[in-house]
């Protein structure tokens, strides 16, 4: 019997709840699909930072790479500062776990409502690969005079073209696997970001070269968000940089109905992978029972996939998409028409 080693890192608020329900469903779909999931819980967050000063322990990060994944709950403390979680633990994990890619199904089910006016689940259901270690978020740059009148703040995005290259070839690899429209369209502005994009271009068109099969397309990011709004059905993958990614994966889980079915995975093909819902910790919500699990869920579903687990993966989707057709009033938190326990039930009853 397969054997996977699982970091839990419930996190903040009402991401401890979100993730009781995800682990109970991936343990039934483990027991039902014949492989064993041994699951470790980490207690990095707010809570922790609070106490001690400390945001990750010293080894944390050699520590899990000891494991095939990590399945994330949510990271946000209202008693900690914006940043100090988000940098301490997120980034960091993504950054020295080299956790290139950053990948969002952008799909929507039946039963689900959404803010587009004549758009339905066949309209709806393209994936976006965002490059996840590059880019702004390296946080180079810095202060020049600060909390003077004559102040300077430089922010630098780095792209190298190892970096690009990789996040291409995968976006392409990706795009031929998925075989739906084999069309992969880069994500940029070139006619602004002249250096950045020029890079990125000149490499999507290289790479391309070799996958005469996938279609290529390019798009300035806000004709982007446009098309998003206008015709989600023209998209099958998406590839971008670090902070356009970052926006338009907002954008998707809108349309897609909501943070509350928004999940998302920060890959490394090579290495420790981490699976996480989109939304926030909500900590309004903690400890009532009434938060939404369906995102935590569905990263589970994601994170089987990752490791290879196809069969157990599919049934879990299709008892989230289950649950969203037959059961659910609204993915809102408190207005579901079931508690946070009732939904996991819910979901492993349709396995």
């Amino acid at each position: 019997m397969k054997k996977y080693k699982i970091a839990v890192i419930p996190g903040d608020g009402s991401g401890p709840e979100m993730v009781q329900e995800g682990v109970k469903v991936l343990r039934a779909s483990a027991e039902m699909y014949g492989f064993n999931l041994e699951f470790t819980s980490y207690d990095y967050g707010g809570d922790r930072y609070l106490k001690t000063g400390e945001v990750l322990p010293e080894g944390a990060v050699e520590e899990l790479k000891k494991h095939h994944a990590i399945f994330l709950g949510a990271i946000g403390h209202p008693e900690v500062n914006p940043g100090i979680l988000e940098k301490g633990i997120l980034l960091k994990l993504r950054f020295e776990l080299d956790q290139y890619i950053n990948l969002r199904p952008v799909k929507l089910y039946d039963g689900v409502e959404t803010p587009l006016k004549d758009k339905g689940p066949e309209d709806i259901d393209f994936v976006v690969v965002r490059e996840n270690s590059e880019g702004i978020y390296t946080g180079s740059g810095g202060f020049f005079k600060k909390g003077t009148p004559h102040e300077i703040a430089i922010q630098e995005s780095i792209n190298t073209r190892l970096g690009v290259e990789r996040c291409l070839r995968y976006a392409f690899e990706y795009c031929r696997k998925r075989n739906k429209k084999k069309t992969l369209t880069l994500c940029g502005k070139t006619n602004v970001l002249t250096y950045a994009f020029d890079l990125w271009e000149r490499v999507f068109n290289e790479v391309g070269e070799e996958y005469p099969d996938i279609r290529r397309e390019y798009a300035h990011v806000d004709a982007i968000c446009m098309w998003m709004v206008k015709n989600p059905e023209e998209f099958d993958v998406i590839v971008t940089d670090n902070m356009f990614g970052d926006i338009i994966t907002d954008l998707g889980a809108m349309i897609q109905g909501g943070m509350g079915i928004a999940a998302g995975g920060n890959i490394n093909p090579e290495g420790t992978s981490m699976f996480e819902p989109i939304g926030g910790s909500a900590p309004k919500y903690a400890g009532q029972n009434v938060i939404n699990p369906l995102a935590s869920i569905y990263a589970g579903s994601m994170m089987l996939k990752h490791l290879g687990e196809e069969e157990a993966a599919t049934a879990v989707e299709r008892a989230v998409m289950a649950v969203c057709s037959r059961d659910i009033k609204s993915l809102s938190a408190g207005r579901m028409g079931h508690s946070t326990s009732e939904i996991g039930d819910l979901v492993t009853g349709y396995l």
